[in-house]
């Protein structure tokens, strides 16, 4: 009687790969964030890696709905531009190529008028 050894199940070809920010890609994020709970504007924050998805939500209170969610998209790098902010009634805020210029569109409550 021959025994047979099992062959080793293959992981990376029957799971998904998930998306995730990358440390670059985080700093810019976090950097940002940071600015704007100092102002009070924002508390907290969830990160989800999807499989074709990765995602940054912002809260005002731990239990709400996010304000905004930034998005990382890969499979639209060539179309739209991979990254985008949406807004919390699912509204796309800005999409691109670049997350710097994309997250612009959050740092305009950075700049107050003076009083």
């Amino acid at each position: 009687m021959t025994v047979q050894t099992p062959t080793p199940f293959p992981l990376s070809d029957t799971l998904p790969e998930q998306v995730h920010f990358d440390r670059a890609e985080l700093s810019m994020i976090l950097t940002l964030y940071g600015r704007m709970v100092a102002l009070g504007e924002w508390r907290d924050y969830g990160i989800s890696a999807l499989r074709d998805m990765a995602v940054f939500s912002v809260f005002r209170r731990t239990a709400e709905n996010p304000l905004y969610r930034i998005e990382k998209r890969p499979r639209l790098r060539a179309k739209q531009g991979m990254y985008a902010v949406v807004g919390m009634d699912g509204q796309i805020l800005r999409r691109g190529a670049d997350l710097a210029a994309v997250l612009r569109v959050l740092e305009k409550k950075l700049i107050r008028p003076i009083d």
